[in-house]
Formats: C-alpha cells, structure tokens, sequence
C-alpha cells in the first residue's frame, strides 16, 4: 500500500504517509492562503523522513487523500457567495421564520433555555432574495398545479438582477415528485448556460436531501449552495498542485458519513467536519482490530475538542440531522460533540464569575499563541503549557517552532494578572484545569445522555496536544484507562487512510412495519424492495462512475424505526436487504428491538405501540486495505528507563513544582515502564504523565496511561 492522507485544521496541517510497510507522521503550519503550500511543506517533510522526494512519491501513491474544516471555517466566518431561492408559492417565509426554536439551533444548553436573549443568525438567504412559483405537488408525488415556464423565467431574471451568485430550488413534496425542481434548473440553464459567463451554481433540494421536511431540506440545500464556490476553488487549487506534481490520479475528499468519493461526487455539505471524523473512523478500526471494546475517542488540535463515541461491537452513532454552526441540516453525519478548546484557544477574563474562560476563539496558526513570537499578545493553552513546564521550548514540534517563555508569561501577566490578583504560574495552573475540567464534562455529556458510564470505556487522546492534557481530562471525567493511541499526532490523517469509498442515499417513507391497531404486519414487498433497488442503484452509480466495477460494490441497509409517534427514531443497521416474506419482517422488527434496548435499556422497547419506518436508507461501498495496528498488550516483565534529565514542573494539586524526569523517544520500548510525574518528548507529540499514573509504551509509538 502506498498511500498519502491529509488533514488540514485550523492550526496544523497533519499528514499520514504510507509507504508499503513504512508508516510516516509529519506536520506543517496551515497556510490559509493557500491551503497547497502546508500540505507540499508537511509532505516534504514526510517525503524526507522516507529518503524519497515529492515528485516519485505521487507518481507511485495509489491515493491522496483529504480531510479538512475548510468548510466549517468557511461558514463560521460567513465566507461565501450571494444565495438566491425558489420555492413553492405560499412558503416564501418558511425559510426565514425557521421552525419554532429554529434560532437556539447551534447555541449552548444554557442559551437554549433562554431563547427570548438569543440572537437569531445571521441569513445566508435574506428575504429578499426569496421567491416563489406556482406549482404544486401534493405528498404522494402527484402534480396538482402544474408549473409554468414564463413565471419561472421572471423569477429567475429577478433573482440575477438582484445580484445572486448562486440559486437554491426547493420545492414542497419534490422528493416525492422531482419533476418541477428539474424543470425549473432546465430553465435556468436555458437562459443562463453553463458555458456562458454569467452561469450560477444551480443547486435543487431533493437531490441534496432525499428525506421528508420542507425547511431542513432547504436549509441543507443553502448551506451546500454557501459553501459550494470556496470548497471548488480550495479543492481544485489543491488538485491542481497534485497534478503539477506528476499526481495523475482522482483526488478523493472525506466526506462527514465516514466514507469518501471523488471531487465529482462530494457536494460541499459532506465535507464539514470531514477531518475530526475520519479520527472516529480510526478509532472504530482499532477498537475492532485489538479489542479495545468501548472507547471514546478525543482530539484535541490546537482551535477544538471533538468528542466521538464508539461503543464496542462497531455500533456507530449517526446524526441524521444535525446542526452545522447555527442550522439544522439533513445529511447523514456521523455523531461528533465538538468544543471551541484546544491548544491555540484564547484564555481571557469572565468578569461575571470572576475567572478564567478557556475559548471558543482560537489563536489559529497565525499568529498562534504568544510563545510562537509571531505577534500573538492574549495567552493561550500552550502559553500556560510552556510555563508549567510541560513543553521545551526548543525541542518543541520536533525543534520546528521555537518557543519564548517570556512572551507567554508577558501576556498572562498583562491579560490576566490584575483581574485576578494572581501570580502568573498561579494563572497558568488554573487555565491548565479549567481547560481539563471543561473537556471532561463534555465526555461525561456524551456517555451519559446515551447511557454509558465513563468507568466502562477506554479514553483515546490524540491530536497535537491530546497526550499533554490527557491524564487531567481522565481525572476529571473519572476514566482510568487512557490510550495515547498509534501516530497519535496525526490520528486523523491515519484514520482517512483507512476510509473506504462510500455514498449514503436515502428516502423518505411511510411504512407501517406493524400496526398496533389492527394488528397486521406490512406485506408490501415489492413496492419496499423496489425503493431498496432504486437507492442500491444511485450508490452503484456513484461508484461505478469513480472506476470500481459493479460486482466490487457492496451494500448495507438501514432504516430509521420508531415505536408508535415517538418523535425520536432510532437508525437500526440491517444484515439482510431484501424483504421476501412475514419472516424477513419480523427479523427486522427484532433487530430494531435489539437496537433499541441496548441503547435505552429492554424496559422501554414499546412494540405494542406499533412500529413505523420514516425513512429507507442504503450504503454503498466498496471495501479497501487498511493500516495495520500493532498489539497493545505486552505480556512481559516491564522496568522504568534511565531519563535523559529532568526540570522543575508545576502540577495543578501540588503546590510546589515537582523535579520531574524527562524522557526522550528511545525509552518508549515494549519493556518499559514510566510512573509519574514524567515527561516524554517525542518527535510529533509530548506525553505528560501526571502523579499518581504511569506511562506504559506499546507498538507504533502508542501508550497506556495508567491511573495507580
């Protein structure tokens, strides 16, 4: 396997090359001019680290690979054209008025309680941009008003004239009955074709999102239609430097469902959080290929906190819809809590609580925290790092920033000194524990709400400063087993590695599978295999157009099921996908009620309620190589190493700073054994073991962190 994957965040670009049996991690700053210029830096750096150069490399790679926030960025600073829309005539106001509390979508849980303080969002439609037509098809797909083409004309030429860039078409009930929305693109097309100057992305509702729902769909549709101009130009400067390379081959983009196609086959909508994702997806194939179990998988980079959860059995939990920034969308995504916390967050006074508040504003790459002496004055994360002693200075990213304490302690004193009436070490522990602390309810949240105890699973802590904060975050969330795991610094770019080429196509349905009233079961086989078919055939026909031949393409079903008119539906994976008879129903109604218990618990499966389908949906993939993990268990006596020297550290319990050996690379060995409080630098990532935990090493560079 020769293969080359690439994560760009906020703060680092990472990068995971694979080269046969070699497995290389290297990191450059992100360069958001010009996102091509970090990648070629951290590849060049990769390249070296193999005794090869860039040019032979991507001529021989059988795949380049990327994960990136480019588009969650992208939306976060509202970055994006002017977007028009058309909709049915009488919904004009939908999209503005939103839903109920469509405002609190995306705010904290104490702001959603106070909604009446809340601050609506910003449009990426404003009203005026609005329009409607007439047309009309009802819910079971039939034309009741037909659409008419001089109408749709006017709309179009307003729009343009009022300066849109880019037009969104969402109709009510199209995915039942596309017929009016393809009209309508036909006729943009006519007046304003694609070869001209002039053309605008045309962008239609139903071929976004196949699901029921007026307004979600619509919002995902003006969320794929705002990002749409930045991630094409970001990926084809970025494919376009690839082929100047002598890299001949698609480019292939992680999508946020955890799989991946190529540019032609990505809307910008996949691509948010593609990054932090493709970490879960790494996770899940370890956990699978040692025997992890139960893991919880954190990545803490240097602008966030992205919390995943993989029970063991490979049971993945998925967000139909989920809120990206402030909007509820309707795409498959799997399931990610993320934090504004990370290395590069900005630490400033609360004067509310009279404390420290950690985030959610990033110090990002340029000008990064204030010990990079690149003209950042607010203190960081890492400024408190350096001073507790955690990171040398000099041998800080394997020696490529070199850090300056002074600055660090400059602008805590200046920022927070006064405020607080503290000294700056002072300062510096409680920014260490506030940051510990408010990731450790973050992962507490999300075991708890789905009915996991933290004590039940494993913690992997990666990303640039995964390994530093790791014990404190463990402490906090009452976790006692944490791995550091493989390429732990890049674990995301790894696991886009392992990603297979996968699309998700769904529909919208009303299927009764048992109906409590009149207690029948559903016998309609041939109107549910036919929806089956027609999703198994789009997938096919996404990856058959990448090259992969059609026996080559796999599938799994899924359905979102429901007991009675609960407003939650739980997303029940299938091992059949075809329905032949009573028996193939009743395997599937017991699979939901598998599903279910073990999530909510046996006590509240409610099948006497009925049983209903909202929505049918089809993966289809094609299955690839994947990277090769070590064992991490080592069964033989285990002795500490000799430090290569020791500093003064201070610790957040104690109130003397401790002398505390130092380790380098070479003590990580499958014999050693390091207790706390120690530090080891390595070239990609610092380990801190705290008091009261050891470090025990294992294969590929990962590590226990065990609590005594």
């Amino acid at each position: 396997m020769k293969r080359i994957s690439v994560d760009i965040g906020g703060t680092f670009t990472d990068c995971f090359f694979v080269w046969e049996d070699n497995y290389i991690e290297a990191k450059a700053l992100t360069t958001h001019h010009n996102l091509a210029l970090g990648f070629n830096e951290a590849l060049d750096l990769a390249c070296s680290r193999a005794g090869l150069d860039r040019t032979t490399v991507l001529s021989e790679v059988d795949s380049v690979r990327y994960a990136t926030t480019l588009g969650t960025n992208a939306l976060i600073e509202r970055k994006g054209p002017k977007v028009a829309a058309i909709v049915t005539h009488g919904f004009e106001d939908t999209i503005p008025l939103s839903r109920g509390r469509g405002y609190g979508e995306g705010l904290g849980y104490e702001m959603q309680q106070n909604l009446p303080a809340a601050e609506r969002p910003v449009p990426l439609v404003p009203r005026a941009l609005i329009r409607s037509v007439r047309e009309r098809v009802n819910s079971a797909g039939k034309v009741v008003a037909a659409l008419q083409e001089d109408d749709v004309r006017g709309v179009v030429r307003e729009l343009v004239d009022a300066g849109a860039e880019a037009i969104v078409v969402s109709l009510t009930n199209a995915t039942e009955n596309p017929e009016h929305e393809l009209q309508i693109q036909e006729i943009i097309l006519d007046e304003y074709p694609a070869h001209e100057l002039g053309a605008i992305p045309v962008l239609l509702g139903h071929q976004v999102s196949g699901r029921k729902g007026e307004y979600v769909r619509a919002t995902s549709t003006i969320v794929d239609a705002f990002l749409h101009a930045t991630m094409f130009h970001a990926l084809s400067q970025l494919s376009n430097n690839l082929r100047d390379a002598g890299y001949t081959k698609p480019m292939l983009v992680n999508h946020n469902s955890g799989g991946m196609a190529q540019m032609n086959s990505t809307d910008a909508l996949q691509t948010i959080h593609s990054g932090p994702i493709a970490g879960v997806g790494a996770a899940q194939h370890l956990s699978d290929a040692t025997g992890l179990g139960n893991v919880i998988s954190t990545d803490m980079g240097g602008t966030s906190f992205d919390i995943g959860l993989v029970p063991a059995g490979g049971v993945k939990h998925y967000d139909f819809q989920p809120t990206i920034d402030r909007w509820l969308v309707s795409v498959p995504m799997v399931h990610l809590d993320t934090l504004g916390a990370g290395g590069g967050s900005i630490a400033s006074y609360d004067r509310i609580h009279h404390s420290v508040r950690i985030g959610p504003e990033s110090a990002g790459s340029n000008p990064g925290p204030a010990c990079y002496d690149r003209g950042g004055l607010r203190p960081t994360v890492t400024d408190a790092d350096l001073l507790l002693g955690y990171l040398d200075p000099e041998n800080y990213a394997n020696g490529y920033i070199k850090l300056n304490p002074k600055r660090s302690y400059f602008a805590i004193e200046e920022t927070l000194s006064d405020e607080l009436d503290l000294n700056v070490l002072e300062i510096a522990k409680i920014i260490k524990r506030s940051v510990d602390e408010q990731m450790a309810i973050g992962i507490g949240k999300e075991l708890r709400v789905r009915g996991y105890l933290p004590e039940d699973f494993t913690m992997l802590a990666y990303g640039g400063n995964g390994p530093l904060h790791a014990c404190g975050i463990a402490k906090h969330a009452g976790i006692r087993k944490v791995l550091a795991p493989p390429f732990s610094s890049v674990f995301s770019a790894c696991g886009a590695g392992n990603v297979e080429q996968l699309h998700f196509h769904e529909r919208g349905a009303h299927i009764i599978m048992y109906n409590a009233t009149t207690r029948a079961l559903f016998d309609e086989y041939d109107e549910f295999n036919a929806i089956v078919e027609e999703l198994e055939a789009r997938g096919r026909e996404d990856l058959v157009r990448q090259g992969f031949a059609p026996q080559d393409v796999r599938y799994r079903l899924e359905l979102d099921m429901r007991y009675g008119n609960q407003l939650l539906t739980q997303a029940v994976p299938l091992d059949i996908t075809r329905m032949t008879g009573v028996g193939d129903v009743l395997h599937m109604i017991k699979t939901f009620g598998d599903v279910y218990s073990h999530r909510f618990g046996a006590s509240c499966a409610a099948p006497e309620a009925g049983i209903r389908v909202g929505t049918v949906r089809v993966a289809a993939y094609v299955e690839g190589d994947k990277v090769a993990f070590g064992s991490l268990e080592h069964g033989g006596e285990r002795s500490v190493p000799a430090a290569a020297g020791s500093r003064r550290v201070h610790f957040v319990d104690e109130p003397q700073p401790l002398e505390t050996p130092v380790y380098n690379q070479t003590a990580l060995t499958g014999e050693a054994v390091i207790p706390g409080p120690a530090i080891v630098t390595t070239e990609t990532t610092t380990f801190l073991v705290e008091p009261g935990w050891r470090l025990e090493p294992t294969a590929q560079g990962a590590v226990w962190f065990l609590q005594d």
